[in-house]
């Protein structure tokens, strides 16, 4: 059958909305031509329902015809419940893994801290002293290592008596280092880099040259009560037994004002009165400033003595039968009126709180860590980490890897650790220190023998670590003559010099170690293996301490197990200490071993049920040694050989030893969705 010549739609209207003649005609001719065809008659109801299928542009009536009919709009309800669900569904899986997801890590968690020392980090205008610009030109290395965070020590404008630990003023740039210009443009390309700067805050103490002494020296009726000061017999200017870290008394008579200062430091840099809220303010205000210049964090150094009990009696000796008038170093006496009074958190608390404003813009977190020796009373140290209630610091420095030298032994090595971890408050987060400006190198302190374990070591243990400039190519201590004393700590007293660790940073086998490569000056020698041991030569060399120290840190950076694992001690013994790093839900894991020892030895770790019988060395110190196989019961190290051993087990050794380990956030991994949950 065919349909008539010329049929029309008979909901067709034109746009004047009236209906053509041609289309009140129902009546079809019959078609000329094919004897065939016959003319098709059909009733006006089924020829509005037959004759057309819906067409674009069709008008609003014919839409409505056909959209009410079953097949349509059954169709389009159950794409409309679908789409409703899914939508809902999707909302709900979002909030779920939202909630689920533990919290996200900060940038001062996911790297190490690097500390520049700016005089010896580089030179770049030849007049022996390092500066801000030659931290610029460095900035590659940060990032050839995989660092993001750097802590510059202090580049205040300063008299140098304690080389910008005595600041003559807080907002200016001391031209040795450069200007402000030269501040602003480094923290400008670090920032590009996605690098960050955490200043050196000295909130204790300023120099004698600074404004503030100088008009409370004269009693200026608002700075008067800045320092702490108190009347004293001009021929004999000690109100107490107190005594400098620096050693000898820790009062200095002032002529000008007829009266004697407090510093618990050189005599340079007189102590600021805390209890005066001047003071308080000025010290938040100078924050606000570099705040405000975009500075990522804060090391505050010094803490434990910013405040001092007010009665000014003496301190206790620690020996009482000692004379009082041999009592001249910190060690005679028990410092329970100098440090850690009553209020001290209380201000660091103030301040964090201003930091805090600071860090409500997105991807711009600001940092804060607290520098406290508190040495065998640790509990004073774990004070300075926040509490659930009102935040401080992000963590204290950890310094008892420091003491590491004093017995190289797997047993030592594990007390030293477990010192920290086992006092250290539920949920917080771990840092380690095997060096700065103040301490010994590691290098030197412990052999040379024994870097690269010792890297090793502070690159898998759980939380931040932090490195000293150089030791990431394994730099040691030079040696100074007299005339080369430059520490006023040296000055005093030539064994407790600092000299030897601040030398300049060993680049290259070039003129003074490529330090200043314009004049053959420098602020310090160059320690005569520089041509061996230096960032250039190491990174040809795949087997060298700079390699092995930017592949642990890569690895700890890319692995879950280090960065949110658990850390479970395994073994310890005269020699070695082991202990793995694993994530729940993840099928791979990490067992550590390190000789600290005198002698190479076999560890037997057949006892860890957890681990499988054959285990794969990932990287050894001993490069030799990558990738090869031990038993569990026959695992050989060499003396300051460390194994990083990595292997696949769908058992977990943290439920069946929880005394034995530590998490700081307890996370799992979910395999199927590649994705980590609370758990």
């Amino acid at each position: 059958m065919e349909l008539g010549e010329c049929s029309r739609n008979p909901g067709y209207q034109d746009s004047d909305g009236t209906v053509s003649a041609a289309d009140t005609n129902t009546t079809v001719p019959e078609e000329k031509g094919d004897s065939t065809s016959v003319k098709l008659e059909q009733h006006p109801a089924e020829e509005e329902y037959m004759q057309f299928k819906p067409y674009a542009g069709m008008p609003k009536e014919v839409l409505l015809q056909y959209s009410s009919q079953v097949r349509y709009r059954v169709t389009r309800e159950i794409v409309f419940w679908l789409t409703v669900a899914c939508t809902l569904a999707l909302v709900a899986v979002t909030i779920a893994v939202i909630a689920m997801s533990p919290r996200c890590m900060g940038w001062w968690q996911t790297t190490p801290v690097y500390q520049v020392y700016p005089r010896s980090f580089y030179d770049s205008d030849g007049d022996g002293v390092g500066d801000l610009k030659g931290i610029q030109q460095k900035l590659d290395h940060f990032q050839y290592l995989n660092i993001k965070a750097v802590w510059i020590s202090p580049f205040y404008r300063s008299p140098m008596k304690d080389f910008g630990y005595d600041v003559e003023d807080f907002r200016d740039i001391d031209p040795l280092f450069g200007t402000m210009k030269d501040f602003e443009e480094l923290l400008a390309e670090m920032h590009s880099r996605d690098l960050k700067l955490i200043m050196d805050f000295i909130p204790n103490h300023t120099s004698d040259r600074h404004r503030w002494f100088n008009l409370s020296r004269i009693r200026d009726p608002h700075y008067k009560d800045y320092y702490v000061w108190t009347d004293c017999n001009a021929s004999f200017p000690k109100p107490n037994n107190w005594v400098s870290i620096f050693g000898n008394s820790s009062w200095t008579y002032d002529e000008v004002r007829g009266q004697c200062y407090l510093h618990q430091f050189l005599k340079e840099q007189p102590d600021l009165n805390f209890r005066n809220p001047d003071v308080r303010q000025e010290i938040v205000d100078l924050i606000h400033f570099w705040l405000g210049k975009g500075v990522d964090g804060f090391r505050m150094d010094a803490v434990k003595h910013l405040l001092e009990a007010q009665h000014l009696r003496d301190e206790p000796q620690v020996d009482p039968n000692q004379p009082p008038e041999t009592v001249t170093t910190e060690w005679d006496l028990h410092s329970d009126y100098t440090t850690s009074q009553v209020g001290l958190h209380d201000l660091l608390r103030e301040w964090r709180a201003v930091i805090d404003t600071y860090s409500r813009e997105p991807g711009r977190y600001r940092f804060m860590v607290t520098e406290s020796y508190d040495y065998d009373e640790v509990w004073k140290t774990m004070m300075y980490y926040s509490t659930p209630l009102v935040k401080e610091s992000d963590f204290p420095f950890n310094f008892y890897l420091l003491d590491l030298p004093q017995n190289t032994s797997g047993l030592w090595a594990q007390h030293l650790v477990h010192l920290w971890m086992g006092n250290m408050p539920k949920g917080k987060w771990a840092n380690w220190v095997v060096g700065n400006h103040d301490r010994s190198r590691i290098a030197s302190s412990a052999g040379q023998a024994y870097t690269r374990v010792i890297n090793m070591l502070l690159l898998t243990l759980p939380g931040t670590p932090t490195t000293y400039y150089g030791e990431e190519i394994g730099m040691e201590n030079i040696n100074i003559t007299e005339s080369q004393v430059q520490d006023p700590a040296g000055k005093y007293n030539k064994s407790l010099s600092r000299d030897p660790e601040r030398s300049p940073m060993q680049w290259s086998g070039d003129m003074n170690a490529g330090f200043n490569i314009k004049t053959n000056i420098t602020w310090l020698p160059v320690h005569p293996n520089y041509e061996s041991v230096n960032v250039e030569v190491q990174k040809e060399d795949e087997g060298s301490v700079l390699a092995q120290y930017r592949f642990l840190n890569t690895l700890r950076q890319s692995e879950l197990s280090f960065q949110r694992g658990w850390f479970c001690y395994v073994h310890a013994d005269a020699s070695v200490f082991s202990y793995l790093r694993e994530l729940d839900g993840l099928d791979r894991a990490f067992l550590i071993v390190l000789n600290f020892g005198k002698e190479s030895v076999i560890t037997d770790l057949s006892s860890v049920l957890e681990l499988p019988d054959q285990l794969t060395v990932l990287m050894s110190t001993n490069r030799a040694n990558n990738g090869k196989v031990f038993k569990k019961s026959q695992i050989m190290t060499e003396v300051g050989e460390g194994l990083v051993i990595q292997y696949s087990t769908g058992t977990r050794y943290n439920p069946n030893h929880p005394n034995q380990c530590y998490i700081s956030e307890k996370a799992c991994y979910m395999k199927v969705m590649d994705i980590l949950y609370k758990c």
